[in-house]
């Protein structure tokens, strides 16, 4: 049964982020304690207690009352004391199963899904987006703890700051409070109580302990925010390594809705271009794919994401795409026939869309992942805008009616290949 309770350690001074509340601190446009909390409710936990610090007290019941979570603030008297001091003032107001964290950890939603699964110390053999040589160290016999602490030369994983505890450990954390005077570290609490140890390997995490550590831990946000299925070749291969760096420089700037705004105008513009200048015109258009990606991003990364976003980006792609096509059709072909071609063109380019949609709303799954050999159809947004910027730059009218010609084929045989394998999956 997952824990319906987590504690969070949040007593800290921050003397290293200018003696601010870490937790409170925003990473891509977000606070570092509005995402665990966000995600681990996101995943079944129903109420928090935060331990923290007087001066900070007011701070964080300001923030959580403001986001409506459902959590109690403890006062740490003594938060020179070692952490495992603040865990031990939790106890009496948790039982059975709970998740114990710290404020300045920011974990990625497909770290928190599977740690909520696991047992005790959830720890990483191969961290990705970590300092290894600031992390607290584990060294493990038999499943459990066996030694923890920085300076390990010899270990096994790294300690996440993420714990799936019972009520139990308060019995270690009681001793401890004669023994040491209250003041020893939670991870002298996690040896002596010879904690299981549950492997998470290479999911992203990470602690934020200076402003450098901030802008690695957006970096990670960003590039673990790129949507897992759906992309095409160039999206992959291209677009991507330039959209999550723009992302990136923008994640503290700008809405997810802002950056649509501004792709969907960029495409808009992008196609009366065509009634000017067709090389500028093409560039613009790719531009515009490559921005196209930037909003999702932003919209995963700053945890803002919604199925009206989604929506709404869709149809104003629809938009651009039909403007282009129609407008490109408009301002450098007479004959009929040719006019007929970019038509079919045009329908397939929005069939490929509609085609996916479509089995989305008929059979409640993501197409791509249902059925994965749909992401190898050539045809997909980003390449078809590629390949139109490539015809465009040197424009003559035989480019510009083989692009039409190509477009028209690669479409309508890519919807009529995803309509026979959705009828071979379904049928």
């Amino acid at each position: 049964m997952a824990p319906k309770t987590a504690v969070i350690l949040a007593a800290g001074l921050g003397t290293r982020m200018g003696k601010r509340p870490k937790g409170l601190i925003r990473v891509a446009g977000r606070e570092i304690l509005y995402r665990t909390l966000t995600l681990l409710m996101k995943n079944g936990v129903e109420r928090f207690i935060i331990v923290t610090n007087e001066r900070y007290g007011r701070l964080y019941r300001k923030f959580v009352e403001r986001h409506g979570f459902p959590a109690e603030i403890v006062i740490n008297p003594e938060p020179e004391k070692g952490n495992g001091h603040s865990l031990h003032l939790a106890s009496g107001k948790v039982s059975g199963k709970f998740v114990l964290t710290v404020s300045d950890h920011v974990y990625g939603e497909d770290f928190i899904r599977e740690a909520l699964k696991g047992s005790g110390l959830i720890a990483d053999r191969k961290p990705r987006w970590t300092d290894v040589g600031e992390a607290t160290k584990v060294r493990v016999r038999d499943g459990r703890v066996k030694e923890i602490g920085k300076s390990l030369d010899d270990w096994d994983a790294v300690d996440t700051g993420f714990f799936v505890l019972d009520e139990g450990i308060f019995e270690v954390t009681e001793k401890l409070e004669i023994e040491r005077e209250g003041d020893y570290p939670v991870s002298e609490v996690v040896k002596r109580a010879g904690l299981e140890v549950t492997f998470i390997d290479g999911l992203p995490w990470t602690d934020v302990d200076t402003p450098n550590d901030l802008k690695k831990a957006r970096r990670m946000l960003v590039k673990t925010a790129v949507k897992g299925t759906g992309d095409g070749f160039i999206s992959r291969h291209l677009n991507r390594r330039i959209s999550t760096e723009i992302s990136y420089l923008l994640a503290e700037r700008v809405t997810p809705n802002g950056m649509t705004a501004i792709t969907f105008a960029l495409g808009m513009l992008s196609a009366l271009l065509t009634l000017l200048s067709l090389p500028l015109a093409g560039i613009l258009y790719q531009l515009s794919s490559i921005l196209d990606g930037v909003d999702g991003e932003l919209a995963r990364a700053q945890l803002r994401t919604s199925r009206l976003g989604g929506y709404i980006d869709s149809l104003l792609d629809r938009y651009v795409d039909g403007a282009f096509l129609a407008l490109l059709a408009y301002s450098t072909l007479t004959e009929p026939l040719w006019h007929l071609i970019a038509l079919l063109a045009l329908l397939g380019s929005v069939m490929v869309s509609y085609s996916t949609e479509r089995f989305k709303a008929a059979f409640g799954r993501n197409a791509y992942a249902e059925i994965p050999s749909l992401r190898k159809l050539p045809g997909k947004r980003d390449e078809r805008i590629f390949l139109t910027m490539l015809f465009l730059l040197y424009p003559v009218e035989t480019s510009v009616k083989a692009l039409l010609l190509l477009l028209t084929v690669i479409t309508n045989l890519r919807v009529g290949l995803t309509a026979w394998l959705v009828w071979r999956k379904k049928g």
